[in-house]
């Protein structure tokens, strides 16, 4: 995962917004490379004042950071796969500690439910499969998916 700065305050806590902020990220989540003298044009302002507030929505936890998406299969990645994971007693910590140390695992989630850890991987083949959830099997019980197509996929969110 991309290093992020954590920052006071709760993720749930919505911070005050306007209609141009709205805007701004909305243009950014299309495309997070615009220019500001472009993105100043597309939502009415000048570009050092849509420069100001990026700056102070990356400043205050709202933009969190960039990044680029690449397609894994375009890099020899082809299989994409999804695991659950339910760990044993107290195992909790293992199984976040393995999964940090997996280049292939690109996203990790700790989640409520009966499985309580949920990642997404790309691999080179199948075969690179096993030797991979054979690191997890000692400590808990892995519920594994091959993803065929992303029907739904990554998009910016309705603001």
């Amino acid at each position: 995962m991309a290093n992020r700065t954590v920052r006071p305050g709760r993720a749930y806590e919505t911070k005050d917004l306007d209609a141009l902020d709205l805007r701004i990220l909305t243009e950014l989540q299309i495309d997070a490379r615009v220019s500001f003298a472009e993105l100043g044009r597309r939502v009415g302002l000048s570009a050092p004042a849509v420069t100001e507030r990026v700056q102070r929505l990356e400043g205050t936890g709202v933009i969190v950071g960039y990044r680029t998406e690449v397609d894994p299969r375009a890099l020899g990645f082809p299989v994409t796969v999804m695991v659950r994971i339910r760990p044993a007693v107290r195992e909790l910590g293992r199984i976040a500690k393995i999964a940090d140390e997996i280049p292939q695992i690109v996203e990790c989630y700790r989640m409520t439910g009966e499985d309580c850890f949920y990642f997404t991987m790309h691999l080179r083949a199948v075969d690179e499969l096993q030797p991979i959830l054979d690191r997890f099997t000692p400590f808990g019980q892995t519920t594994t998916s091959l993803i065929h197509t992303a029907t739904v996929p990554r998009r910016p969110l309705p603001l």
